[in-house]
């Protein structure tokens, strides 16, 4: 029976209490020891909610204690680097959510403290390790698809709450940063390369300045990735692998549910609109669990991540190319 890791958590952010947390908690690997917020009862009253031994009424009196191995950051997207900074300093290993950092240079100063402090750092995109991104990836890699050449995917959702923190420019907050995220991280998984250069077009919010529409175009050595995100439109999200022989689409992409299975549709284009398609599923399983439990096995066995920190600097590096060529109105090159 292995040791599970012991785990704190930073505040107590909606996803954390409603998704990460819980199912942490029914991880093999993982166990959830405390709990911290800058209000005590806060605190207190969130730990006693969720069966959490220990509550703590500074996140510093929760880097301070010896019995917490690694913490889970989902802090506004602005406190990601100063907390993930200051946990690796107090010798704890950090699952931090995306994106990791406001900018690309912001987030090599993570590379920085985890080489300086032996920590492991992760940036915590679930869907790398949900199945049906690992199946969908290895079908692509398998030939299946023939040569892939087009990715597409959009994910939107409506919020004009100008209080909520993914309205606040100064947090980090709008579509690119919060959701946009994701198909560029997708895109790089499946293509297994970094883009050539990016293309941008950026919709800002006139009251509140955060980008409520964007889109982007990310051009690969062998083809390209195409999406579209938004704060303010009707909740949808898909994604679409097409390529010489046929075409894969993920029907829940993103926020794949843990009660039920999910889908993916392998159509080699023999029909319009997919009828003679495959449809491969997956039974239910919940990527918040599966990501807690590999990157605890990580640390307690010393092992590789599923996702190493270099790959969330290279994400942040598309997203602030992304934002670039939005004001330039040319296509940006990467590095």
């Amino acid at each position: 029976m292995n040791e599970k890791v012991r785990w704190g958590v930073l505040g107590a952010a909606k996803i954390a209490v409603e998704k990460v947390i819980p199912a942490m908690q029914k991880g093999a690997w993982s166990e959830v020891r405390g709990l911290a917020s800058r209000d005590a009862g806060a605190a207190a009253r969130a730990a006693r909610e969720l069966g959490i031994a220990k509550s703590y009424g500074s996140y510093e009196e929760l880097l301070a204690d010896p019995e917490i191995e690694a913490v889970y950051n989902p802090l506004p997207n602005h406190l990601h680097v100063p907390w993930t900074l200051k946990a690796a300093a107090a010798g704890k290993h950090v699952l931090c959510e995306k994106p990791i950092a406001l900018n690309a240079e912001e987030a090599r100063l993570l590379l920085d403290a985890r080489d300086r402090w032996g920590v492991k750092i992760q940036e915590a995109f679930m869907v790398r390790t949900h199945p049906q991104w690992l199946a969908a990836r290895g079908l692509v890699r398998s030939g299946r698809v023939g040569e892939l050449r087009a990715i597409e995917a959009f994910f939107s959702y409506f919020n004009r709450d100008p209080a909520n923190i993914r309205n606040i420019p100064e947090a980090g907050g709008g579509a690119l940063m919060d959701i946009g995220c994701y198909p560029i991280q997708i895109s790089r998984f499946v293509y297994g390369a970094e883009p050539r250069r990016v293309l941008g077009f950026v919709e800002r919010d006139p009251e509140m300045k955060t980008d409520r529409l964007t889109s982007a175009i990310l051009e690969f050595e062998t083809g390209r990735a195409a999406f579209t995100c938004s704060t303010q439109l009707a909740p949808h999200q898909r994604v679409e692998l097409v390529g010489t022989q046929g075409r894969i689409e993920i029907e829940i992409p993103f926020n794949a549910p843990p009660d039920r299975p999910t889908r993916i549709l392998v159509d080699d284009g023999s029909a319009l609109g997919g009828a003679n398609a495959e449809t491969i599923e997956f039974p239910p399983c919940d990527q918040y669990t599966i990501q807690g439990d590999l990157f605890s096995r990580a640390v307690r066995e010393g092992t590789g991540q599923a996702a190493p920190l270099e790959d969330a600097v290279s994400n942040m590096a598309v997203i602030d190319a992304v934002f670039r060529s939005a004001e330039s109105g040319r296509w940006e090159m990467m590095n």
